[in-house]
Protein backbone atom coordinates (compact mmCIF):
# COMPACT_ATOMS: atom_id res chain seq x y z
CA UNK A 1 0.00 0.00 0.00
CA UNK A 2 0.90 3.40 -0.99
CA UNK A 3 -0.55 6.47 0.43
CA UNK A 4 0.06 9.99 -0.46
CA UNK A 5 -0.19 12.99 2.30
CA UNK A 6 -3.61 14.16 1.55
CA UNK A 7 -4.51 10.66 1.40
CA UNK A 8 -2.72 9.68 4.52
CA UNK A 9 -4.25 12.39 6.39
CA UNK A 10 -7.43 11.63 6.00
CA UNK A 11 -6.90 8.02 6.78
CA UNK A 12 -5.42 8.99 9.84
CA UNK A 13 -8.31 11.60 11.03
CA UNK A 14 -10.49 8.74 9.80
CA UNK A 15 -12.09 9.66 7.41
CA UNK A 16 -12.88 6.72 4.73
CA UNK A 17 -13.43 7.85 1.12
CA UNK A 18 -15.84 6.43 -0.87
CA UNK A 19 -15.64 2.97 -2.29
CA UNK A 20 -17.96 1.36 -5.12
CA UNK A 21 -18.89 -2.01 -6.07
CA UNK A 22 -17.80 -2.43 -9.69
CA UNK A 23 -20.05 -5.38 -11.16
CA UNK A 24 -18.16 -7.20 -14.25
CA UNK A 25 -18.59 -9.98 -16.53
CA UNK A 26 -16.47 -12.06 -14.11
CA UNK A 27 -18.44 -10.98 -11.04
CA UNK A 28 -21.38 -11.93 -12.63
CA UNK A 29 -20.18 -15.09 -13.37
CA UNK A 30 -18.94 -15.17 -9.36
CA UNK A 31 -22.69 -15.59 -8.30
CA UNK A 32 -23.02 -18.51 -10.21
CA UNK A 33 -20.76 -20.09 -8.43
CA UNK A 34 -20.86 -21.31 -5.12
CA UNK A 35 -18.52 -19.65 -2.56
CA UNK A 36 -17.50 -22.08 0.18
CA UNK A 37 -14.75 -20.46 2.03
CA UNK A 38 -12.95 -16.85 2.28
CA UNK A 39 -9.59 -16.61 3.03
CA UNK A 40 -8.41 -12.85 4.20
CA UNK A 41 -5.54 -10.78 4.06
CA UNK A 42 -5.03 -9.42 7.16
CA UNK A 43 -5.62 -5.60 6.53
CA UNK A 44 -9.28 -5.69 5.07
CA UNK A 45 -10.01 -6.68 9.01
CA UNK A 46 -7.33 -4.98 11.17
CA UNK A 47 -7.24 -1.33 10.60
CA UNK A 48 -3.88 0.00 10.21
CA UNK A 49 -4.87 3.37 11.08
CA UNK A 50 -3.48 3.69 14.36
CA UNK A 51 0.21 2.90 13.25
CA UNK A 52 0.59 6.03 11.19
CA UNK A 53 -1.72 7.89 13.85
CA UNK A 54 1.53 7.20 16.13
CA UNK A 55 3.67 7.85 13.33
CA UNK A 56 2.71 11.51 13.25
CA UNK A 57 2.30 11.61 16.92
CA UNK A 58 6.29 10.78 17.41
CA UNK A 59 7.30 12.82 14.56
CA UNK A 60 4.75 15.63 13.51
CA UNK A 61 4.58 17.19 10.67
CA UNK A 62 6.67 14.20 9.07
CA UNK A 63 4.72 11.10 10.20
CA UNK A 64 2.86 10.77 7.09
CA UNK A 65 6.36 10.76 4.88
CA UNK A 66 7.40 8.40 7.17
CA UNK A 67 4.82 5.99 6.29
CA UNK A 68 4.60 6.36 2.89
CA UNK A 69 8.56 5.51 2.90
CA UNK A 70 8.12 2.71 5.29
CA UNK A 71 5.36 1.12 4.01
CA UNK A 72 6.93 1.08 0.70
CA UNK A 73 9.95 -0.32 1.44
CA UNK A 74 8.55 -2.71 3.84
CA UNK A 75 7.04 -4.42 0.96
CA UNK A 76 9.84 -4.18 -1.48
CA UNK A 77 12.24 -5.55 1.42
CA UNK A 78 9.93 -8.64 1.70
CA UNK A 79 9.57 -9.40 -2.07
CA UNK A 80 13.63 -8.28 -3.07
CA UNK A 81 14.60 -10.92 0.29
CA UNK A 82 12.07 -13.82 -1.50
CA UNK A 83 13.47 -13.08 -4.94
CA UNK A 84 17.48 -13.02 -3.62
CA UNK A 85 16.75 -15.78 -1.52
CA UNK A 86 17.43 -14.72 1.85
CA UNK A 87 14.01 -14.61 3.35
CA UNK A 88 13.29 -12.80 6.79
CA UNK A 89 10.02 -12.87 8.04
CA UNK A 90 7.25 -9.58 7.79
CA UNK A 91 8.35 -8.44 11.47
CA UNK A 92 12.11 -8.19 10.38
CA UNK A 93 11.82 -7.12 7.02
CA UNK A 94 9.22 -4.30 8.61
CA UNK A 95 11.60 -3.27 11.08
CA UNK A 96 14.57 -2.74 8.56
CA UNK A 97 12.13 -0.63 6.37
CA UNK A 98 11.36 1.47 9.67
CA UNK A 99 14.80 2.30 10.37
CA UNK A 100 15.67 2.73 5.90
CA UNK A 101 12.81 5.34 6.11
CA UNK A 102 14.10 6.94 9.40
CA UNK A 103 17.63 7.32 8.12
CA UNK A 104 16.33 8.18 5.09
CA UNK A 105 14.28 11.34 6.09
CA UNK A 106 17.05 12.33 8.73
CA UNK A 107 14.61 11.47 11.79
CA UNK A 108 15.90 10.71 15.63
CA UNK A 109 14.50 7.45 15.39
CA UNK A 110 15.41 6.25 18.80
CA UNK A 111 15.40 2.69 20.28
CA UNK A 112 12.09 3.84 21.95
CA UNK A 113 9.70 4.83 18.92
CA UNK A 114 11.17 2.42 17.13
CA UNK A 115 9.77 -0.45 19.46
CA UNK A 116 6.40 2.01 19.70
CA UNK A 117 6.18 1.62 16.05
CA UNK A 118 7.18 -1.94 15.92
CA UNK A 119 4.31 -2.76 18.75
CA UNK A 120 2.03 -1.10 17.49
CA UNK A 121 1.26 -3.83 14.90
CA UNK A 122 0.38 -5.96 17.53
CA UNK A 123 -2.07 -3.87 19.02
CA UNK A 124 -4.24 -3.54 16.18
CA UNK A 125 -8.14 -4.32 16.23
CA UNK A 126 -10.71 -4.53 13.60
CA UNK A 127 -12.47 -1.84 11.17
CA UNK A 128 -15.57 -0.83 12.86
CA UNK A 129 -17.51 -3.05 9.70
CA UNK A 130 -15.04 -6.18 10.11
CA UNK A 131 -17.02 -7.95 12.84
CA UNK A 132 -20.57 -8.13 12.12
CA UNK A 133 -19.84 -8.97 8.66
CA UNK A 134 -17.54 -11.81 9.73
CA UNK A 135 -20.01 -12.93 11.76
CA UNK A 136 -23.07 -12.88 9.23
CA UNK A 137 -20.45 -14.81 7.25
CA UNK A 138 -19.61 -17.50 9.92
CA UNK A 139 -23.84 -17.74 10.77
CA UNK A 140 -24.23 -18.42 7.14
CA UNK A 141 -21.74 -21.70 6.93
CA UNK A 142 -18.83 -19.71 5.51
CA UNK A 143 -15.60 -20.87 6.20
CA UNK A 144 -12.81 -18.48 7.12
CA UNK A 145 -8.88 -17.63 6.79
CA UNK A 146 -6.57 -15.53 7.19
CA UNK A 147 -3.63 -15.87 4.01
CA UNK A 148 -1.70 -12.90 5.27
CA UNK A 149 2.31 -12.14 4.85
CA UNK A 150 2.02 -10.70 8.18
CA UNK A 151 3.37 -12.85 10.96
CA UNK A 152 1.43 -15.50 13.01
CA UNK A 153 2.07 -13.14 16.06
CA UNK A 154 0.91 -10.00 14.65
CA UNK A 155 -2.08 -12.19 13.37
CA UNK A 156 -2.68 -13.45 16.86
CA UNK A 157 -2.60 -10.24 18.66
CA UNK A 158 -4.73 -8.99 15.99
CA UNK A 159 -7.26 -11.87 17.08
CA UNK A 160 -7.37 -11.43 20.82
CA UNK A 161 -7.47 -7.68 20.56
CA UNK A 162 -10.66 -7.70 18.66
CA UNK A 163 -12.39 -10.09 19.99
CA UNK A 164 -12.26 -12.85 16.63
CA UNK A 165 -11.44 -15.89 18.55
CA UNK A 166 -13.69 -19.10 16.98
CA UNK A 167 -14.31 -16.99 13.59
CA UNK A 168 -11.62 -18.35 11.60
CA UNK A 169 -10.85 -21.65 11.06
CA UNK A 170 -7.66 -21.01 9.94
CA UNK A 171 -4.70 -18.38 10.41
CA UNK A 172 -2.53 -18.82 7.56
CA UNK A 173 0.65 -16.81 7.62
CA UNK A 174 3.30 -16.78 4.39
CA UNK A 175 5.76 -17.27 7.13
CA UNK A 176 5.08 -20.60 7.47
CA UNK A 177 6.45 -21.72 4.30
CA UNK A 178 9.08 -18.83 4.21
CA UNK A 179 7.36 -16.63 1.13
CA UNK A 180 5.57 -13.89 0.63
CA UNK A 181 2.63 -12.96 -1.89
CA UNK A 182 2.13 -12.69 -4.93
CA UNK A 183 4.20 -15.93 -5.03
CA UNK A 184 1.40 -18.33 -6.34
CA UNK A 185 2.63 -20.78 -3.78
CA UNK A 186 1.78 -17.94 -1.07
CA UNK A 187 -2.16 -18.29 -2.10
CA UNK A 188 -1.96 -22.16 -2.61
CA UNK A 189 -1.73 -22.43 0.97
CA UNK A 190 -5.43 -21.55 1.04
CA UNK A 191 -6.42 -24.53 -1.45
CA UNK A 192 -4.30 -26.53 0.78
CA UNK A 193 -5.89 -25.39 4.56
CA UNK A 194 -9.52 -25.78 3.76
CA UNK A 195 -9.20 -28.74 1.01
CA UNK A 196 -11.30 -27.33 -1.29
CA UNK A 197 -11.48 -26.57 -5.00
CA UNK A 198 -9.76 -22.92 -6.19
CA UNK A 199 -13.32 -21.75 -7.48
CA UNK A 200 -14.87 -22.67 -4.04
CA UNK A 201 -12.80 -20.27 -2.40
CA UNK A 202 -12.95 -16.31 -2.49
CA UNK A 203 -9.77 -14.04 -1.48
CA UNK A 204 -10.22 -10.66 0.17
CA UNK A 205 -6.88 -8.43 -0.44
CA UNK A 206 -6.34 -4.88 1.22
CA UNK A 207 -3.74 -3.73 -1.82
CA UNK A 208 -4.04 -3.72 -5.55
CA UNK A 209 -1.31 -5.63 -5.73
CA UNK A 210 -2.64 -8.53 -3.61
CA UNK A 211 -6.10 -7.99 -5.48
CA UNK A 212 -4.06 -8.71 -9.17
CA UNK A 213 -1.77 -11.56 -7.35
CA UNK A 214 -4.77 -13.78 -6.08
CA UNK A 215 -6.70 -12.82 -9.65
CA UNK A 216 -3.47 -14.21 -11.63
CA UNK A 217 -3.49 -17.14 -9.33
CA UNK A 218 -7.10 -18.08 -10.41
CA UNK A 219 -9.32 -16.55 -7.38
CA UNK A 220 -12.72 -15.15 -7.43
CA UNK A 221 -11.43 -11.94 -5.99
CA UNK A 222 -12.84 -8.98 -3.58
CA UNK A 223 -11.19 -5.97 -3.68
CA UNK A 224 -11.82 -4.37 -0.19
CA UNK A 225 -10.03 -1.02 -1.46
CA UNK A 226 -10.74 1.35 1.56
CA UNK A 227 -8.25 3.42 0.47
CA UNK A 228 -10.39 4.13 -3.22
CA UNK A 229 -7.02 3.85 -4.80
CA UNK A 230 -6.76 2.94 -8.79
CA UNK A 231 -6.44 -1.00 -10.19
CA UNK A 232 -2.79 -1.71 -10.25
CA UNK A 233 -1.44 -1.94 -14.16
CA UNK A 234 -0.82 -5.95 -14.01
CA UNK A 235 -3.12 -7.24 -16.33
CA UNK A 236 -5.48 -8.39 -14.55
CA UNK A 237 -8.83 -6.87 -12.30
CA UNK A 238 -10.45 -8.27 -9.18
CA UNK A 239 -13.77 -10.04 -9.73
CA UNK A 240 -15.82 -6.67 -7.63
CA UNK A 241 -14.52 -4.33 -5.49
CA UNK A 242 -16.07 -2.97 -2.76
CA UNK A 243 -15.17 0.24 0.32
CA UNK A 244 -16.12 -2.40 3.26
CA UNK A 245 -16.92 -6.03 4.74
CA UNK A 246 -20.44 -4.69 4.49
CA UNK A 247 -20.15 -4.11 0.67
CA UNK A 248 -18.42 -7.57 0.76
CA UNK A 249 -21.34 -9.11 2.21
CA UNK A 250 -23.67 -8.14 -0.04
CA UNK A 251 -21.52 -9.88 -3.16
CA UNK A 252 -21.12 -13.00 -1.23
CA UNK A 253 -24.49 -13.07 -0.66
CA UNK A 254 -25.51 -12.87 -4.18
CA UNK A 255 -23.21 -15.33 -5.03
CA UNK A 256 -25.40 -17.66 -3.00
Amino acid sequence: MSLNRREFINLAAAGIVTGLMVSSPLARAATSSKIKAIAFDAFPIFDPRPVFALAEQLFPGKGAELSIAWRTRQFEYQWLRALSGHYADFWQTTEDALVFSGELLKLDLTSDKRKQLMDAYLELKVWPDALPALRSLKSDGIRLAFLSNATSKILDAGIKNSGLDGLFEHVLSTDKIKSYKPAPRAYQMAIDAFNLKREEILFVPFAGWDAAGAKSFGYTTFWVNRLNLPAEKLGVVPDAVGQNLTDLLAFVKAAR
